[in-house]
């Protein structure tokens, strides 16, 4: 184990552990007693909690509370490992699930391949009731029907149940009846009324069943992972999961709430390094978070952008989110010849078992073979302080696909302008394609392969600057510790906001009154009744449109507060706003928020083993180049450099330097 420390002032809470599970390796950010320690060891994919109890074991670590970032909602839908569900819904709408909005993602593709729904046909139920729009009940709901399926879905020996009515967002009577006799023969239900209240039939009920699909897998896994960390210790430990939308919940609830963390981990990421950029003055970011198995960017324009309409796997998934945009770019990426002969990298990767080859096990070419080919990553570091690196593997591997490119080095250098222009899209993506001109915005690297790519990626986007936080590799650890305690409630409606006339904003008022207190209870179970705020806000569109924006509201909830706050946040979205045309709503939204760690996250690199020395490293060309610790800066250093410490590697590619700032962090630029 190898950790760095550092004096924060005023401590919130003693011991409190923050834990990203990634697919190479695990990361633990630890304050204790107003001190911050680091550690990574390599992930465990068979049962992600074990590298982290291992982990204490190892560090000798007992911490009060625990905030962790989960893959497990993640891998388990791409992997289709949840727990075997059933669908009961509307007579007539059983196949929702499978025609969605007939909607073709690969448009000319000639044989399009389409996932299988979570939930096969034989275990789809119907039963006779019928709500219309208005919430006026036109059928009753069938309870003998209703408990026939029962019986038909118990004998499947299936325990996990999805109930999604039609209109049960404006009237849910019908669907709590079904849940809770559901719920009285045992079954585990996610109800779409408790789940995702809103409008839009095909997304509310994928959205249901992806709940109730990963319910009881969050729930062992989350209680097992917490017998385990109560083992041996006097106290209770505190455990926290982070949420999609970078802020944490109670593991009970994200247990019964598991959809809400399907991007747990990059949320805490942004979180990080949005922080990071504010605390050294950049408030306009770009977030890249390079991994070993993924690459995260987040836009974030003096704020942390949320969003609602997440796609995982091709299933819609409608819960608050951190705006972000993922590639299958990450160290662990494996490089590889299509059809074509075109050289590819990613999507599939390595991941922690074997590893790139350069860890000692693996034998496929990766992203990190060819760093360690041309010298950027140093045998000299131990990666994460526990991983050495074997180059004449890595060697190796790479001379698998080098017969094109008439040299290892060439090889290994197309492997990294492969992935680059793969992680460069995703970028513009975020940014350009949005209206928004990078060369405005800082890119704040991090991860454990992100500073090795930052000046890259900047040099082809035409970010002009590029931030490496005081502790990159472990940032998205960090992210947790600052991760607000936040619980959010919706609700849809169908209202048209017009100024001369106030009654519609009257109903809106009264469903933000009805959803503040279903937050603040929420909140309240997970042990938090004091010191919460409630933030409000709204899905806004013009008449006619089928898409929505969702706008802030804090500022007031009169109806030319709500216009003027739409036509802004459309103006700036989409470069326009249509003055005269009627606002509506659609969904109201409250979150619950108690705040978190508020100390900073920032790692000390100060180190007794501070040093440097030259070594020839290949850039566009062999060149000399100085390596050094991260310790060792103290003033600007010229490019070529290469900058180690545990956690990740730094690259200063030639007229590139890098300058120390007083908050630990290295700041990039180019030197023309």
């Amino acid at each position: 184990m190898t950790t760095n420390e550092q004096t924060i002032n005023e401590p919130r809470r003693d011991r409190l552990l923050g834990v990203d599970v990634g697919g190479t390796f695990t990361d633990f950010v630890l304050l204790r007693d107003g001190e911050l320690s680091i550690a990574k060891r390599p992930s465990t994919p068979d049962d992600p909690g074990r590298a982290i109890i291992d982990g204490l074991a190892e560090f000798g670590w007992s911490p009060e509370e625990v905030v962790h970032g989960s893959t497990v909602a993640t891998n388990t839908l791409l992997t289709r490992s949840g727990a075997p569900t059933a669908l009961i819904t509307t007579r007539g709408f059983r196949d929702t699930l499978v025609i969605g909005r007939q909607a073709r993602p690969d448009l000319y593709a000639l044989h399009p391949q389409r996932h299988d729904p979570l939930v096969p046909q034989r275990l789809r139920f119907e039963v006779e009731e019928r709500v219309a729009a208005d919430g006026e009940v036109i059928t009753p709901l069938n309870l003998d029907q209703l408990e026939a399926v029962l019986d038909r879905i118990e004998r499947t020996n299936t325990r996990s149940v999805a109930i999604c009515f039609l209109f049960s967002f404006i009237n849910p009577e019908h669907e709590a009846i079904a849940a809770a006799r559901a719920r009285q023969r045992g079954f585990n239900v996610s109800a779409s009324y408790e789940v995702l209240p809103q409008h839009r039939e095909f997304e509310r009920m994928s959205t249901t069943t992806a709940n109730a699909y990963l319910a009881p897998v969050m729930a062992n896994y989350l209680d097992a992972f917490d017998e385990q960390l109560g083992q041996d210790r006097e106290d209770n430990v505190r455990l926290r999961i982070m949420q999609s939308n970078g802020g944490s919940i109670s593991a009970s609830s994200a247990g019964r709430n598991a959809v809400r963390t399907v991007l747990s981990g990059p949320a805490g990421g942004v979180a990080g390094a949005f922080a990071a950029a504010e605390a050294d003055g950049f408030t306009q970011a770009i977030t890249f978070d390079m991994g070993g198995t993924s690459a995260d960017v987040a836009l974030c324009p003096g704020r942390l952008l949320e969003r609602t309409d997440l796609v995982v796997d091709d299933m819609p998934i409608r819960t608050p989110a951190v705006d972000l945009h993922t590639v299958g770019a990450g160290g662990g990426s494996i490089a590889w010849f299509d059809p074509g002969g075109a050289l590819r990298v990613g999507p599939q990767s390595a991941g922690a078992d074997p590893g790139p080859a350069a860890y000692g096990r693996g034998a496929l070419p990766t992203v990190t073979d060819a760093h360690a080919v041309l010298g950027r990553l140093r045998p000299e570091q131990q990666l994460g302080g526990t991983v050495s690196l074997d180059v004449a593997r890595a060697r190796q591997a790479i001379a698998t696909i080098a017969e094109p490119f008439g040299s290892v080095e060439a090889a290994a250098q197309a492997v990294i302008d492969v992935v680059n222009a793969n992680m460069a899209r995703a970028l513009r993506v975020i940014s350009v394609e949005r209206g928004y001109d990078p060369a405005r915005f800082s890119l704040v690297a991090f991860g454990g392969a992100g500073p090795l790519h930052a000046c890259d990626l900047a040099d082809v986007v035409g970010i002009p600057q590029a931030l490496i936080p005081a502790a990159p590799g472990v940032l998205s650890a960090a992210g947790m510790l600052i991760a607000d305690i936040t619980r959010d409630t919706e609700q849809g409606l169908h209202l048209s906001i017009n100024p001369e006339d106030e009654g519609e904003i009257e109903v809106l008022n009264q469903a933000f009154t009805a959803i503040a207190a279903q937050a603040r209870s929420a909140i309240a179970e997970d042990g938090y009744s004091d010191g919460v705020s409630v933030e409000y806000s709204a899905d806004l569109r013009y008449r006619g449109q089928s898409h929505e924006l969702t706008v802030s509201l804090n500022a007031g909830h009169h109806a030319a507060a709500v216009r003027d706050a739409f036509h802004e946040s459309h103006r700036e979205r989409f470069g326009f706003a249509s003055l005269d045309t009627p606002v509506e709503v659609v969904t109201a939204r409250a979150k619950a928020r108690h705040s978190g760690y508020r100390g900073d996250v920032a790692v000390s690199r100060a180190s007794s083993q501070d040093q440097s020395w030259t070594a020839s490293v290949t850039w566009d060309r062999p060149r000399e180049t100085q390596i050094m610790t991260r310790g060792s800066v103290s003033e600007p250093v010229s490019g070529p450099a290469i900058i180690t410490q545990i956690d990740t590697t730094v690259t200063v590619p030639p007229a590139w330097t890098a300058t120390p700032l007083p908050t630990g962090s290295l700041l990039l630029r180019r030197d023309s």
